[in-house]
């Protein structure tokens, strides 16, 4: 039968081991598992159905801005990945190869993809032709391979699901406006469908993508105060169109290289939701993404006419929401109720006799908990106006968390008190030297999160070494 409690007992407490009790969420609430294979990990089914509906999410927001999806190989010529200097240098330690294939040596090696802007900006100049081509608006949702030395699931495995998109445009106005337009859908994606709060900004040079001229983030911070990365979106110019002789004719009638793009997001942000919303009865899952929003838990369920009529709400529900009802009958309802918090289910629907006798039922919200006794004739609607008010709460219970957790720091001292007092964001004034961003990481463990857009000036010297600027930079530990 099994304890009430069981679930919430073999949960690590939040605040005591936060890596531990995210593993135990991981593992506990079925979403993904170890594998034999190294570093790489089996999303399960509830998992896989977060995933589907983040996709079908941001696939629709992609649609909207004209993108149009795409397939490529997922093995590169080692010579292709060779061209763009930087870009291999960024990825070398990274890379996987085949080297063998058939029983015979390869005359080249094949590089499993960590990345495809190689791939696509070759296909590219096969393709593009005149100006009157572009732009090409091309989007792919697919595996990578990166060998990470240290991995966790969803947050950093080596093998993960991505979408990446590769755009190629007339004019360097064009596509940098579009680098900035799909950084709105990410910020879009992860306020509205995740409630999960974003910092956007563009990153310092020793922390953009290898290749960009300039790579832009959306930063997440989770319930420890840590940073996740939740999505970037890079301007590369014409630093792949050139040695990949991707070029057009253009308005004049003379050879120019296109202007290229590229941006992603990943299975990372199911680590995001887990992190920033979790507590210690489980997951908290965003009603937008939930696999189940609503589940049916019948109450004393051997009583005649129980089964039939939480069947009845069940069917009644189940065209406009994703319901499901739990009608395992070895199970008691307390243990039911632990089993579904665990997995995050917004909402809990309980009927029993005396709901039935009264034509109403009770339903209890995951985010507060709070128990609301509703009229059966009511639920439909009682039903989308709860879903969207977790979906607000949630959110806001993440700003408050950022809030909380986002500090000023004038000096080294106090930015080093600060990060080991109230862990989060800490803003603070940057030179602009490597120098200082590395004494800073080596001092506190801290890295540039980003340069917001919204500039803030909280004081007009250096954090670290006292000269005079007027750059903020946001700093904190991270994922």
């Amino acid at each position: 039968m099994g304890n009430n409690n069981d679930f919430v007992k073999d949960i690590t407490n939040i605040e005591e081991d936060f890596a531990k009790w995210y593993t135990d969420i991981v593992i506990k609430a079925e979403l993904a598992d170890y594998t034999n294979t190294k570093g790489c990990i089996a999303i399960r089914p509830y998992g896989y159905a977060i995933w589907e509906n983040i996709q079908k999410y941001a696939d629709k927001k992609f649609k909207e801005q004209g993108v149009k999806n795409i397939s490529m190989p997922l093995l590169i010529p080692e010579s292709l990945l060779q061209k763009e200097k930087d870009h291999v240098e960024g990825f070398a330690p990274e890379v996987a190869m085949v080297t063998e294939a058939g029983g015979e040596k390869l005359d080249e090696k094949l590089i499993i993809r960590p990345t495809s802007e190689t791939v696509f900006d070759d296909m590219y100049a096969k393709w593009l032709n005149s100006y009157r081509d572009l732009p090409f608006l091309y989007n792919q949702w697919c595996n990578v391979l990166r060998w990470e030395k240290e991995t966790r699931p969803f947050l950093r495995s080596r093998e993960f699901l991505w979408q990446e998109g590769h755009t190629i445009h007339e004019s360097e106005k064009e596509a940098r406006d579009f680098t900035l337009t799909m950084l709105d859908v990410y910020e879009n994606i992860v306020q509205e469908a995740l409630a999960i709060p974003v910092l956007k900004g563009r990153k310092t040079e020793s922390e953009k993508f290898a290749g960009a001229e300039d790579t832009y983030t959306i930063e997440t911070l989770m319930h420890d105060g840590k940073a996740l990365q939740a999505g970037t979106s890079h301007y590369f110019g014409q630093k792949f169109t050139i040695p990949f002789n991707v070029k057009f004719q253009n308005r004049e009638g003379k050879d120019e290289f296109a202007y290229q793009t590229s941006w992603g997001i990943s299975t990372r942000l199911i680590g995001a939701i887990i992190m920033a919303h979790g507590d210690n009865r489980g997951l908290r899952l965003p009603p937008k993404v939930a696999p189940i929003q609503l589940i049916v838990v019948p109450v004393a369920a051997n009583k005649p006419g129980v089964i039939e009529k939480a069947t009845e709400v069940y069917d009644g529900l189940k065209e406009k929401y994703r319901v499901e009802i739990d009608k395992r009958d070895q199970y008691t309802p307390g243990f039911k109720f632990n089993y579904w918090e665990l997995r995050g289910v917004p909402i809990r629907l309980e009927i029993g006799p005396r709901d039935i006798e009264n034509n109403q039922c009770v339903l209890v919200r995951r985010d507060n908990f709070e128990k609301i006794v509703v009229s059966l004739d009511e639920l439909d609607a009682k039903v989308g106006e709860l879903l969207e008010e977790i979906q607000k709460n949630m959110f806001d219970m993440c700003l408050e968390n950022q809030e909380r957790r986002t500090s000023i720091a004038t000096n080294i001292d106090e930015f080093t008190k600060i990060i080991n007092e109230n862990q989060g964001y800490i803003k603070a004034m940057w030179c602009g030297s490597e120098e200082c961003e590395d004494k800073i990481r080596e001092l506190t463990g801290a890295k540039s999160r980003c340069m917001p857009f919204t500039q803030e000036k909280v004081s007009d010297k250096c954090v670290c070494c006292g000269k005079p600027t007027d750059t903020l930079v946001v700093w904190g530990r991270q994922y």
